[in-house]
């Protein structure tokens, strides 16, 4: 779906990137149970991300979820990929779990402040994931979408004026490398969800609705709200545990096909990793979308 409409906040795609393209990848890529299996035996850890960048186009970092990532690692993860990675960031639980998005100006702040505008060009859609007990309350949501920057310039300038330093565990790096689009996604898990009103808030706001298929454990919310499509797959029938069969990858190939066909920017995140089912299928999906790695 489109965003146009009267009221709607005009959302730009990602200029660097020209027409709408997929990222296939997988969210976090530290797991010892990897070791061995997809890392081969003896791979330093240090290598491991590296590992991933010459098979996959993408990664959704979700340290940054658990706890404020370090600015030199930020600029340390920028430096192990290809020019052509990009990294979706996971957005911190104190601000979407524990404040539930009230009085987050500083805990924003300080996220931004903590070098993830380091990535520059390799910096993809912030997402935001709220608990399953958190219902639907539009001011609530209205006045946390308003916080939000838009561009990277935006947000150097907010992390700046609203970062605590305490907080962080090396002085803040506030710093954009380059002026672009910042993009914004939501995952829901509350069924009170299903409403127009949230699909018109989240198009008014240039939000992009999260698709995350969790086998069923919470329902799925799959209309397009901005121009990006931005899916999370937990797993196919267990969740987080289970692979995705031929079949069900080829019917997500076929949706990211006609996102693709319509404009919009696509990223989906394989999040079945307690078996090591996610780099397979990504990599599944990433040859049936006829993806070639990116060049290292």
């Amino acid at each position: 779906m489109r965003v146009d409409g009267a009221g709607t906040r005009e959302v730009q795609p990602d200029v660097r990137r020209g027409a709408a393209v997929a990222h296939i990848g997988i969210s976090g890529w530290r797991y010892a149970g990897w070791r061995g299996v997809f890392y081969p035996p003896g791979l330093p850890q240090r290598r491991e991300l590296a590992h991933v960048g010459e098979r996959l186009t993408s990664v959704e970092v979700n340290g940054s979820f658990y706890s404020l990532q370090r600015p030199s690692s930020w600029r340390a993860w920028a430096a192990e990929v290809p020019d052509e990675f990009v990294f979706s960031v996971k957005g911190p639980r104190f601000v979407t779990h524990m404040k539930k998005l009230v009085d987050v100006e500083a805990p924003l702040g300080t996220f931004l402040a903590s070098g993830v505008l380091s990535l520059g060009d390799r910096l993809g859609p912030l997402l935001w994931q709220l608990p399953p007990n958190f219902g639907f309350h539009p001011d609530r949501l209205a006045a946390f979408f308003d916080l939000l920057p838009r561009t990277t310039a935006d947000a150097s300038a907010y992390a700046a004026a609203h970062h605590d330093a305490s907080k962080l565990k090396e002085p803040a790096d506030t710093t954009a490398p380059v002026d672009r689009p910042l993009r914004h996604v939501l995952e829901v898990r509350h069924s009170s969800f299903r409403t127009d009103e949230f699909c018109a808030l989240l198009r008014a706001h240039g939000i992009g609705m999260v698709v995350a298929d969790s086998a069923g454990t919470w329902p799925m919310f799959d209309e397009v709200t901005s121009d990006v499509a931005y899916v999370r797959l937990h797993g196919d029938t267990e969740l987080y545990a289970s692979g995705y069969s031929a079949a069900a990858l080829d019917r997500w190939a076929e949706k990211v096909r006609g996102w693709e066909s319509d404009g919009l920017d696509v990223f989906v995140y394989f999040d079945n990793d307690a078996k090591v089912h996610a780099p397979f299928d990504a990599m599944a999906l990433q040859e049936r979308l006829g993806i070639s790695s990116p060049p290292s």
